[in-house]
């Protein structure tokens, strides 16, 4: 149990690699809390992870509004006593060609995506540099550094994570905390399930394992990163992408 004891901010838990990556840390040793703006799913996850051992509580949390996160994260605090690591996975897409994005949906995918992992990092750093000790992990994505077609929002909110990742861990990395990014690939999330099936096989077609990553492949990349297994290791970002797009 590698992470025993530990105390982790996941946000984004309610689905997909958010939940995925709560469910491997919670068997992992983990004690979780827990956010997404969805109470029901992140209260579910919630109870799954509770079944595994520790101690897990769901908040229903808009990562994008400071002021909610800035709250949270203070009970989070009073609550746990501390946050050891911090997973900022929340995001979500509104695809669009660039000559059809709207300035709102531009905004609004920005805003959870890079707004809400700077306002968590924001809210829970200073705890991390009082202990000397944390470990950050962002959920970025491989269009982060590829770009997509029709991903206009989204390949630029993600790579956003891949500067604001290496920016923080040289800020933060004196005070022994770890900050690195993981770019997955295609990945089979409740999301990608209402792709249409032309679109994925495309993609599994251009992946030399020819095949979707599986949720848990990417939680336990986030696994490692979150372990003192990976103490020397910070401004790094890491593909799961089974070789799309290398």
């Amino acid at each position: 149990m590698k992470l025993k004891g530990k105390v982790t901010l996941i946000t984004g838990a309610g689905q997909g690699i958010g939940k995925s990556i709560a469910l491997k840390f919670a068997a992992e040793g983990a004690d979780l809390a827990l956010f997404d703006i969805n109470r029901e799913t992140c209260t579910k996850t919630a109870e799954e992870c509770k079944g595994l051992g520790g101690k897990c509580k769901a908040y229903a949390v808009d990562v994008a509004n400071r002021e909610q996160v800035t709250g949270a994260c203070e009970e989070v605090l009073t609550v746990f006593g501390r946050v050891d690591i911090l997973v900022n996975n929340a995001g979500f897409d509104r695809g669009a060609t660039l000559l059809k994005v709207t300035e709102e949906d531009w905004q609004a995918v920005l805003d959870v995506h890079l707004k809400g992992a700077l306002n968590c990092i924001q809210a829970l750093a200073p705890n991390m540099i009082g202990r000397k000790y944390g470990k950050i992990i962002n959920i970025s994505s491989i269009y982060g550094k590829s770009g997509g077609i029709a991903a206009i929002s989204y390949s630029a909110a993600k790579g956003g994570i891949l500067g604001l990742t290496k920016s923080i861990a040289k800020e933060l990395g004196r005070n022994n905390i770890n900050v690195n990014a993981i770019l997955p690939g295609l990945t089979d999330t409740p999301t990608i399930k209402k792709m249409p099936e032309r679109y994925k096989r495309m993609i599994i077609e251009a992946t030399p394992l020819m095949r979707m990553a599986r949720p848990e492949e990417i939680a336990n990349v986030a696994a490692f990163l979150a372990s003192d297994e990976s103490s020397y290791i910070t401004g790094a970002t890491i593909e799961v992408t089974g070789g799309w797009m290398m």
